[in-house]
């Protein structure tokens, strides 16, 4: 049966590392609706799968998801924001969030065609969330995720800069610590970005500094929560301590932001963008007091040329829904329908 205002709506899905999200986006109005919210069938529920078996349910999943919300029909259009550099053919070349270490390229734009019957667009979950803050921002920004890893998009000129085999906005991956037994990231290697100051690497920070300081931890207002339990601290626990105000949990996020803070000013001394939009899960549920520790620590290491006033102003966060991905693609897919469909873009 057709005809019905749910005609009228793309498909589109957002995974990351940690949540699936299906949705209709109505490109009349910018909005999404009938969103559906589920564990992602990667690695964070299957720990130690292979690559390839994380890849064929992950892919599985999305299909499903996808019937699901359409009632076993086509999409009338179908776009998907995903957690990893995507070249302009739809191939995943990475997802470490998703499915942990390289593996091979998986052709996702080219599957989801061939089992959903729509041409499927696929692009990185920070490219689409660039496009919904397109349509507001009235000048060049960077947007900077904070959750199960970090990534990075610069919008400039009408586009997001990205070359076509898809390199770029993965800050995450910059190494800020070369030491030996520097901490792990999702990739496999040691050291980067989002090992440090992602959501998992707060949580994995804080707990190593609730057994190193043991009468700091237990001091402290997150002990209270945690039952006085290392093992039992979660990025939930962590963020209310913070917006709490409780010394210890600040004192270790401050700590991991020194490296997020370094990134950022070298991203403006070498583009020369003058606004940041912090969003991710994280850093939003933590809310205002990251921005401002964030904000004190880019002054305390300075950006040329520019004043505490100057910073505090380039920085804000981003809007307070996990809704990111699935209304930019939306906005990316009304953009592209008046021309032909492609199987995917960086």
């Amino acid at each position: 049966m057709s005809g019905g205002p749910a005609d009228e709506m793309f498909t589109v899905v957002d995974v990351g590392g940690t949540t699936l999200r299906v949705g209709g986006y109505d490109p009349a109005t910018g909005t999404v609706h009938r969103v559906r919210r589920v564990p992602v069938d990667g690695m964070h529920r299957t720990p130690g799968a292979p690559v390839a078996v994380l890849q064929r349910r992950v892919v599985d999943q999305i299909v499903r998801e996808v019937a699901a919300h359409t009632g076993g029909r086509p999409p009338r259009a179908l776009g998907v924001a995903f957690a990893g550099p995507i070249t302009a053919a739809g191939l995943v070349l990475t997802a470490p969030t998703v499915w942990g270490r390289r593996g091979d390229p998986l052709p996702l734009g080219e599957l989801l065609t061939e089992r959903t019957g729509t041409p499927a667009v696929v692009v990185n979950d920070l490219t689409a969330a660039a496009w919904r803050y397109a349509a507001t921002e009235p000048g060049d920004f960077c947007l900077l995720t904070i959750s199960s890893g970090i990534g990075n998009k610069v919008f400039r000129g009408g586009e997001v800069l990205l070359d076509a085999d898809g390199h770029g906005g993965e800050l995450g991956h910059w190494v800020c610590d070369p030491s030996p037994d520097a901490p792990l990231c999702d990739c496999g290697d040691r050291g980067h970005l989002g090992a440090i100051a992602s959501g998992r690497g707060v949580l994995a920070a804080t707990r190593r500094a609730a057994h190193a300081r043991r009468s700091a931890f237990r001091d402290s207002r997150l002990a209270a929560s945690c039952g006085g339990r290392a093992d039992r601290i979660d990025n939930r626990a962590i963020a209310a301590a913070v917006r709490a105000g409780d010394p210890f949990t600040t004192e270790v996020l401050r700590g991991t932001l020194t490296p997020l803070a370094q990134a950022v000013s070298g991203v403006f001394a070498s583009v020369g963008v003058c606004r940041y939009i912090l969003m991710g899960g994280f850093a939003l549920a933590v809310g205002e007091p990251y921005r401002r520790l964030l904000v004190a620590e880019l002054v305390r290491l300075g950006c040329f040329g520019l004043g505490p006033g100057q910073i505090d102003a380039m920085v804000s966060l981003g809007a307070a829904d996990d809704d990111h991905g699935l209304i930019g693609v939306g906005r990316l897919l009304a953009d592209r329908m008046p021309a032909p469909f492609s199987q995917g873009a960086s």
